[in-house]
């Protein structure tokens, strides 16, 4: 099997309205999110597929949390929160937007992305034997959380 790897760098908020300390206020990371795919052959470019497909796939979903800020909507302060910052405040309905969270979000997004990309979505070629793995997202350089349905 043939798997590969693309890492994708995030400045992203969140605020942990159920955590007992101080991550129930605003804070920020430096996020990587790290997605794997695998095929059990190589395309005839010898490759599982092109790293521009993954950033065409996923460049804009992803680029929603960059420099925003993600918050559970049963949080008492977010319906102000959206209504002053608007499209930078990412809804996580009824759950709060943990790293764990967070993967999971990416996971289902880009297994849907992946389908529509091999149904000839995007302008570089994916091959429908191409599955995504997991999804890594690292909160710290030494805290990741992970999402995978294997």
């Amino acid at each position: 099997m043939y798997r590969i790897c693309k890492t994708i760098e995030l400045e992203s908020g969140h605020l942990l309205s159920k955590h007992p300390g101080s991550c129930q206020f605003p804070h920020g990371h430096t996020r990587s999110v790290e997605l794997v795919f695998a095929a059990d052959s190589l395309d005839e470019n010898d490759m599982v597929m092109d790293f521009k497909a993954i950033k065409e796939m996923l460049g804009e979903f992803l680029e929603q949390f960059d420099h925003a800020l993600c918050m559970n909507t049963d949080d008492a302060h977010y319906a102000t929160f959206r209504e002053v910052y608007g499209e930078r405040i990412i809804p996580f309905h009824h759950s709060d937007p943990t790293s764990e969270a967070m993967a999971a979000t990416v996971f289902h997004h880009a297994r849907e992305a992946l389908a529509r990309a091999a149904a000839g979505g995007i302008s570089y070629p994916v091959r429908s034997c191409v599955r995504l793995e997991r999804v890594r997202v690292w909160e710290t350089s030494s805290s990741w959380a992970e999402y995978s349905e294997s």
